[in-house]
Order: C-alpha cells, then sequence, then structure tokens
C-alpha cells in the first residue's frame, strides 16, 4: 500500500510553520478535520444527553459515536469504553475503585519502564490499603523489560499487573500477550498503558490480554482527554464512587460530570483521520488497520535512517536499543545538556525536547537520574527532510561541543 506522507501533511495547519515536530510523544500536531469537528459540535447547539431536543440527542449521538470510534481504533466494543479528562485520571480512579477489595498480603506489580501514570496511581492505592508493591524491572542495557523480570514478581496474592504497551522514552514494546497469560494464570488482572503504543501500530486489545486498556487522544491527532477500554461485563461488576443522581449505567457511572462533547467529536474525527492515512476499503475498523500498518511501515523506514545517522555522530548517546519498539530515541550529546540540545535544536525549527517525560523510574534506571535526556519521536507525518534536519542539528551541536582535538 503506498503511503503519501505529503497527502497526510496537509491536513495540519501547523506543519506550514516549518518546525520539523519531533514532539508527537508528548502530543501530535492536529490536523484540520478535528479542529473542524470540534468547532462545529461546540456551535451547532448542544444541551446535555438525552432524546428530547436536537440539542440532548447531538450530544447523546456525538458520545455514542466516539464510543465505537476509540473502539473500532484499538478492535473492542462501544459499550466497553470510558472516557475521562486523561489517561492519569482515569487510572487514578480505577485504582482507588479496585483497591477498595485489597489488604494486607494482596499485591500490586508495577514496572520502572512505565510513565508515571502507569505506577504512582498504582503504588499509591495498594499503600492506602496496606497490600505490598513488587517492582519487575527494566534491563538498564538494553531498555527492555524481559518476560521473567515480570514473571519473578507474580504471585498468587497479585492482583493487578501494570505494564506499558511501549515505553513513552524508549520505545519499548514488551510482550503483552506472554505478560498477560503469565498474570492470569495467578489470577491477577492486566492493566496496559497504550498511550504512547496506540498513535503507532496497528492495535488489537483483545490480543494483548489485557483485561484494561488505556490510550489518549492527543497522542493520535485527537483533543485532551483519556479512554479506558475493557469488555462492558468488567465495567458492570465494579461500582466506584458518584454522585447519586447520576446515571448508574455503565460505562456512565464511570464518567464524572459532563463529559467534553465537543473533545468526544474531535476523538471520532481523529480515528477518521488515522483510517484515511493510507485509504483502502472497508469497515472502519479494517481501514485503521490498514492504514495503521503502512504508517507504521513509513515510520519504521525513517527510524532507521535517524537511528543510523545518529549513531555516526560522534558525541551521541542513544539510551536504550530494544529490539521491538515504536520510532522513540531517547539520547544524549556529550557536554552539554539535554536542555542545551533541546534550546539549539529549537532555534534550528527542529522541535526534540528533553526531559524524563514523567518515565523518571526508567530515567533513573538509565543512569539518568531526573533529567533524562534529548527525546524524538517521529509521527505519521514525519517526512525525510524532518529526520536530516533533525541529524544535521545534532550533528552542529555534537561538533560545537566536541574536545578541541576532536574538532581539530
Amino acid at each position: 500500500m503506498t503511503y503519501d506522507v505529503d497527502r497526510v501533511r496537509s491536513w495540519f495547519p501547523a506543519l506550514t510553520r516549518g518546525i520539523a515536530h519531533f514532539d508527537g510523544p508528548g502530543g501530535s500536531q492536529t490536523p484540520r478535520q478535528v479542529a473542524e469537528a470540534v468547532a462545529t459540535t461546540m456551535t451547532a447547539g448542544l444541551s446535555n444527553r438525552g432524546t428530547v431536543t436536537a440539542g440532548e440527542r447531538a450530544a447523546d449521538e456525538v458520545t455514542l459515536g466516539a464510543r465505537a470510534a476509540v473502539a473500532d481504533l484499538v478492535g473492542g466494543v462501544a459499550a466497553g469504553v470510558v472516557f475521562g479528562r486523561s489517561m492519569t485520571q482515569l487510572t487514578y480512579d480505577l485504582a482507588r475503585t479496585l483497591s477498595g477489595s485489597w489488604g494486607p498480603g494482596d499485591e500490586v506489580v508495577v514496572t520502572t519502564l512505565d510513565h508515571d501514570a502507569n505506577i504512582r496511581p498504582w503504588v499509591q492505592a495498594a499503600e492506602a490499603a496496606g497490600a505490598t508493591v513488587r517492582w519487575a524491572r527494566l534491563d538498564p542495557g538494553t531498555g527492555e523489560l524481559p518476560l521473567e523480570a515480570v514473571t519473578a514478581v507474580l504471585s498468587e496474592r497479585t492482583k493487578v499487573v501494570a505494564v506499558t504497551g511501549a515505553s513513552n522514552v524508549l520505545g519499548t514494546r514488551p510482550d503483552l500477550p506472554a505478560i498477560s497469560a503469565a498474570a492470569h494464570a495467578v489470577g491477577a488482572l492486566v492493566f496496559v498503558d497504550g498511550v504512547h503504543l496506540t498513535p503507532h501500530a496497528p492495535v488489537d486489545w483483545p490480543a494483548t490480554g489485557a483485561d484494561v486498556f488505556a490510550c489518549s487522544p492527543y497522542k493520535f491527532f485527537g483533543p485532551h482527554l483519556g479512554a479506558l477500554v475493557a469488555d462492558p461485563s468488567f465495567w458492570e461488576a465494579l461500582h466506584p464512587p458518584k454522585l447519586l443522581p447520576s446515571s448508574d449505567a455503565a460505562p456512565e457511572r464511570f464518567e464524572l460530570g459532563t463529559l467534553p462533547y465537543e473533545l468526544l467529536a474531535g476523538t471520532t474525527a481523529a480515528v477518521d483521520a488515522l483510517a484515511d492515512l493510507a485509504p483502502s476499503e472497508g469497515s472502519r475498523r479494517e481501514r485503521v488497520l490498514a492504514s495503521m500498518a503502512a504508517a507504521e511501515e513509513h515510520e519504521d523506514a525513517l527510524f532507521a535512517r535517524l537511528l543510523d545517522g545518529l549513531a555516526g555522530i560522534e558525541g551521541v548517546t542513544r539510551h536504550g536499543r530494544p529490539t521491538h519498539g515504536t520510532p522513540t530515541v531517547w539520547f544524549s550529546v556529550a557536554g552539554c545538556t539535554g536542555r542545551e540540545v533541546h534550546e539549539a535544536l529549537a532555534a534550528q525549527g527542529v522541535n526534540a525536547p528533553a526531559s524524563n517525560f514523567y518515565a523518571i523510574e526508567a530515567s533513573r534506571a538509565l543512569g539518568l537520574g531526573d533529567g533524562g535526556a534529548v527525546r524524538a519521536g517521529l509521527a505519521p507525518y514525519t517526512s525525510s527532510e524532518d529526520v536530516d534536519r533533525l541529524l544535521a542539528g545534532v550533528a552542529g551541536i555534537a561538533a560545537a561541543h566536541a574536545p578541541a582535538g576532536a574538532r581539530a
């Protein structure tokens, strides 16, 4: 299937400013069709969800449409999709709800590979319940999370295994089906943070084995909110704290307050855009899978070019070398801080920020402290020219900070 990156880039007004964006892991740029969906929904006449007025029906249709869109994106069903302010907020809410049945002797497994949004909610919920936290640790040399690191800390008392679908700094993609199978063998629930995975690959949530899968639309062209996907029966069995008059139906009982209908409309538009990255026939789910496969191939080819270029620049160190990952690289340049690299690249119109990016446990495990390193992440709109600009910028920075003898 042909992937026309120029066609995709034409959707994004931000790209006309001439900036090479490698900051997608923190939030992608937004295509015109998403912004138009948000604006149209906000100005067309809305009310709270209902069936009487046109505004009520519009709000209901937008909500149900967004659930169906996210379900098509990851392979779930619409009735199993819960929306919230962010993945972080939703994870805290779910952790607090689940931990109501935990007590001393129970265990929760988290990993040092994860974003803190899939660590701290579980750690703090376990501490509040008197449960024990067990850590599955990444290999600091490779940036991998070996299956054995997880199975070694499982027991018959494990309640939840929280693991990323892809590291937001290293790109590492753990073996989710194997981790899920091992967790389920001891009766544990599996929560997968798919925030960084979803924008870069076709997602088949059931195939991962996860009980709950999290994603964030603003990482795949959409507005700022989060979503959790599970089997509807999972939500039916849980009863979180809620307002007395609010709906007790699932998934609504987990969505506190009025939903941001305009953002839900933008989410549907974002999924539709993903389905159109490489036009094909079939259902939206089929088109999403085909388009994301084509986008992944496009990104992987550019990422190989980026990695080869970085490897040829004296003074550049890549942190972690996962064998299977997303097009995301974390690197340092000798002689200067990550912030200095970030600022120097920005002055050249290249956005590649530096931080621990909330993957603070991974940053510490790799010897980077809390400061982290420079992160460059590709997106479906990344071009070969973008990659060349990044490489030229890094090469210039490295040369400027090389020891005098090396520059001579």
